[in-house]
């Protein structure tokens, strides 16, 4: 159409169009499509939140309105205090160190050979479930170095530093006709000759009170004179089941291996030699030597760390976090670098960019989004982390590892069966977790932008 004064056209009306109204059949395909859903929504969702807000006002057994009473209990409980510390925790280390560990091995593994595999091992933690876990580190960090490898390494390293064998408590045979040789104070203690032994002598030194658990399978040799040399036996002196004479090598009487012996002379020289298995020694001297089995032989040895004991249970269930979900902030962040737009790297090191420059102030950045997702997702799960608190410490440390989704469990179901202050534990878990479920909301629909 257009304008007989002007000859202009006139601009077209666009027909304004309205929704178009649901019928009858698409309301019953929404109603089948959503109502299950909903359904379930309300029943396991909506309603349990609803009665936890209204039980969390009652009394222990549900009979009487307390009001605010249990949230006021909440902030007054020191056992609930500690839990709201170490969740301060978790959600301050966990997930920080997990985004941190996820960049760098999802950007290294860019720059190595045979990436995919390094990628399942780091990622295959996330196949095993948090109780299956949780059992593998308690048996790992165990305080006995025979069952937990934590300490079996521990130990061994502590060894390498240590000297002399370990028979804790062992204590000389006492009697006449063992007196060249007595023991400084009670079992444990400095064994020293009563006289100096010439070249060519035999020293036998007889013990007992060694636990079986510390003794080899060697029988012992009794030494045998040489010239220009000091020989000598240590031994445990016990048959078990009895048998044997007392201060006399039998062939049934184990050889107490590694125990340092001593020869000091007049002027306080010292020669050192080690007994073999068969607990026999040498000591090549041409002058009398006073023996001595110093005391450091009778010590327990190294020990194992108290792993799981209260002052390391925390970082030890943290430690068990990192090594599931590392692999899950690892898989995240390698997407998406896979987005990462690589001519700004080029242009970096063009312009003689080192590595970490490129790395701090191109690669990271253009992250943000996505390291901010994943670590507000690891946030939100380590706010209701659950099962390896559950399962890792022992029952010495289960206090001192309490946090707030191990209270609300205790105080409502594990002997507790206060379940007005489990209900306020819940709405208080739920509340912490909101402004988190929200921020990861608002990165979804904002789709990673900035």
């Amino acid at each position: 159409m257009s304008d007989t004064t002007t000859g202009v056209k006139a601009p077209r009306q666009k027909a304004r169009r309205g929704k178009a109204p649901i019928s009858t059949q698409n309301r019953w395909l929404l109603g089948v499509l959503l109502g299950p859903a909903i359904f379930f929504l309300t029943v396991f969702v909506v309603y349990p939140i609803g009665y936890s807000v209204v039980r969390s006002t009652f009394s222990r057994n549900g009979e009487s309105f307390v009001g605010f009473g249990n949230y006021v209990k909440i902030f007054t409980d020191p056992q609930t205090f500690t839990a709201f510390k170490n969740n301060l925790i978790w959600v301050l280390v966990a997930p920080l160190v997990c985004t941190v560990l996820g960049l760098i091995f999802a950007v290294l593994m860019e720059k190595i050979a045979w990436a995919t595999a390094f990628k399942l091992i780091i990622f295959m933690p996330m196949a095993i479930s948090m109780l299956a876990a949780g059992i593998i580190f308690r048996t790992a960090f165990q305080q006995n170095p025979d069952i937990g490898i934590a300490n079996a390494v521990t130990v061994a390293v502590k060894n390498v530093f240590s000297s002399g064998a370990h028979y804790p408590d062992a204590r000389l045979r006492a009697g006449e006709e063992f007196s060249g040789f007595e023991q400084q104070g009670g079992p444990g203690s400095e064994i020293l000759s009563l006289g100096e032994f010439e070249p060519g002598d035999v020293a036998l030194i007889p013990l007992i009170g060694i636990a079986p658990e510390y003794i080899g399978s060697t029988p012992a040799v009794e030494a045998q004179s040489e010239d220009g040399t000091i020989t000598g036996t240590v031994w445990l002196d016990f048959v078990r089941g009895g048998g044997g004479e007392s201060g006399q090598v039998d062939a049934d009487k184990p050889g107490l291996g590694g125990i340092t012996v001593e020869g000091v002379n007049s002027v306080g020289d010292v020669w050192e030699t080690t007994t073999e298995d068969d607990g026999t020694f040498t000591l090549e001297v041409d002058e009398p030597l006073t023996i001595r089995v110093p005391a450091s032989n009778f010590s327990a040895g190294p020990s194992g760390i108290n792993w799981l004991g209260p002052d390391l249970i925390t970082p030890v269930m943290i430690l068990a976090y990192v090594w599931i979900w590392a692999g899950f902030a690892m898989v995240m962040i390698a997407s998406g670098l896979s987005a990462v737009d690589r001519s700004l790297m080029e242009a970096a090191r063009t312009d003689g960019a080192s590595e970490w420059q490129v790395f701090r102030h191109i690669t990271v950045p253009q992250l943000s989004s996505v390291l901010t997702v994943v670590i507000v997702t690891l946030m939100i799960n380590v706010l209701k982390i659950f099962d390896l608190v559950y399962v890792i410490p022992p029952g010495s440390s289960k206090n001192a590892a309490d946090v707030l989704a191990t209270r609300m469990w205790t105080v409502s179901f594990g002997g507790g069966s206060d379940q007005g202050l489990g209900s306020a534990l819940a709405i208080v878990l739920l509340i912490l977790v909101i402004p988190f479920m929200l921020l990861n909301i608002r990165n979804f629909r904002q789709g990673g932008r900035q």
